[in-house]
């Protein structure tokens, strides 16, 4: 069997940090579907992440960022692309002065929303129900009920791939639209980020933190596995309306489905393969613009190769 010459350079170059080889992917997505990773590497500070991410550079090697895989869809027989999961000191949170919280890219968007309701500050109510990390909200300027991140995003810590350094940048040079940021075009890798809020009282915070939940709840299928909204917001209305209207809602392939609850999720009913998830992606995409001449971009970060 060949040896894989980036995985040995990890070992010999970095022997204190976990990895692990043949990884399942669909055990670390929301989606519940992927095959075996090449490898997966699990830093668990700034400095290990750095030197790992100038490894991958130095070898040509271009590495995939993992947080909670909540969007983003696996290629059934897996990557070849080395996983990178960061965690440990990267999962932890402080406050720093006055309204600035300071976080590592693993901190959940739940786990900060509630550290900035417990320190009566208020701004992030809207992140509590969306599913992934600091890090992957920062690079796709997550956003829901009216917030998104730039809405409090002070500056960002990153390594950037180019230069090979780390950058701190400040939001506003950060290029953050809807479902994008720099970081989507000209690439890098977020380590931290400071997030600005403003004072508030805890029960009013936390009031409507649980009526955003609520909505949530009574209209999204977090019952079911699924990468959160399939298709990015299009030009005019919403994707979720276009695909209701098209009456493709509960279509099937396999065991992807268009949820019956809400139109702008697939999900997986069991079983579903990479493949079925395409597949019916392919059928929606195709349907709206037939019938509307839209035609719906993905929003699900698809991962087959």
């Amino acid at each position: 069997m060949a040896r894989d010459i980036l995985l040995d350079t990890i070992r010999r170059e970095l022997p204190d940090m976990e990895l692990r080889e043949g990884e399942i992917l669909s055990a670390h997505c929301s989606f519940r579907i992927g095959g075996p990773a090449r490898g997966m590497a699990l830093p668990r500070s700034e400095d290990e992440l750095v030197s790992l991410l100038r490894l991958c550079r130095s070898l040509g090697e271009e590495p995939l960022l993992l947080g909670r895989g909540t969007n983003v869809l696996f290629a059934d027989s897996g990557t070849r692309r080395l996983v990178v999961k960061p965690c440990g000191d990267l999962a932890q949170m402080r406050l720093e002065s006055g309204t600035v919280i300071s976080a590592g890219c693993a901190v959940t968007l739940a786990q900060l929303a509630c550290f900035a309701r417990d320190n009566c500050l208020a701004g992030l109510e809207f992140a509590h129900g969306i599913p992934g990390t600091l890090g992957g909200a920062v690079v796709m300027n997550a956003g829901a009920y009216g917030g998104e991140m730039k809405d409090v995003l002070l500056r960002v810590r990153f390594f950037d791939d180019g230069a090979g350094e780390v950058i701190t940048m400040p939001a506003g040079e950060l290029e953050l639209g809807y479902r994008t940021s720099r970081f989507s075009t000209k690439g890098g890798v977020v380590i931290s980020a400071e997030l600005e809020l403003r004072s508030g009282v805890r029960e009013e915070i936390d009031a409507l933190m649980r009526s955003l939940m609520e909505k949530r709840r009574a209209s999204q299928p977090l019952d079911k596995a699924s990468a959160g909204s399939t298709f990015k917001r299009p030009r005019e209305g919403y994707a979720a309306a276009l695909i209701d209207g098209c009456g493709l809602k509960g279509r099937s392939v396999g065991a992807a489905q268009v949820s019956p609850k809400h139109a702008g999720f697939i999900v997986n009913n069991g079983g579903a393969s990479c493949g079925d998830v395409l597949e019916l992606m392919r059928i929606v995409q195709d349907t709206v613009q037939r019938e509307t001449g839209t035609r719906l971009e993905p929003e699900v970060k698809i991962i087959e190769s």
